[in-house]
């Protein structure tokens, strides 16, 4: 008896080692299975906040440049009247509030001063030509506001080409408004002998 008792002990203490290695290797791979078997969620993808539309304001009245602008959102009655130019000397600021935001098609209607009439803007007599490209003014009584003329109007004016016209323009839009008529001299081609023709058919706006 005390020989076999001898041997079941020496099995166990071989076996028993292995035993429980597989036991071990049984309870990871389980837990392997639920781990890889665990449902998993979708990919969340982080996409960028959609671009806000600018806003588009029509400003006019008493303004160098009236049109329709487009700005940024949050920006302010200031905002606007700047792209456009600023006010005319004739602009009535008292009723505005430049800092009041802007809304999305809104019309910007800048007063005059009470009593002010705006300058008319000089009818073209098509076809009648002054030799150097640009047609003569049928009204010889009104002026034509160089700060806010199209190409058609300063080319109206005696001496005033369509390339001059726009040369005009362009100073205007890179160096700012003409505060007398005599600056429009600053832009080139438009000396003493044109400025001499032209003086007396334009105006600024500035003017008191």
């Amino acid at each position: 008896m005390d020989i076999m008792e001898s041997t079941k002990q020496d099995l166990l203490k071989t076996f028993y080692p292995t035993f429980i290695g597989v036991l071990i290797g049984l309870l990871l791979g389980g837990l392997l299975w639920i781990v890889v078997r665990s449902p998993r969620g979708n990919t969340v993808s982080l996409l960028p906040p959609p671009t806000p539309a600018p806003l588009v304001v029509d400003v006019a009245g008493a303004v160098p440049r009236p049109g329709v602008y487009e700005l940024a959102p949050g920006s302010r009655i200031k905002d606007a009247l700047e792209m456009a130019g600023g006010f005319l000397a004739q602009a009535d600021k008292s009723t505005l509030n430049l800092a009041e935001p802007l809304q999305d098609g809104q019309k910007l209607d800048v007063p005059f001063i009470a009593g002010f009439e705006p300058t008319p803007i000089a009818v073209l007599s098509v076809g009648n030509s002054d030799g150097n490209g640009g047609s003569r003014i049928a009204n010889p009584e009104s002026l034509i506001n160089i700060n806010t003329a199209t190409v058609e109007e300063l080319d109206a004016l005696p001496g005033i080409g369509p390339a001059l016209a726009q040369r005009i323009i362009d100073y205007r839009d890179t160096f700012g408004l003409f505060f007398a008529i005599e600056d429009i001299m600053l832009v080139d081609g438009i000396g003493e002998a044109t400025f001499e023709e032209i003086k007396d058919l334009i105006i600024t706006g500035f003017e008191e």
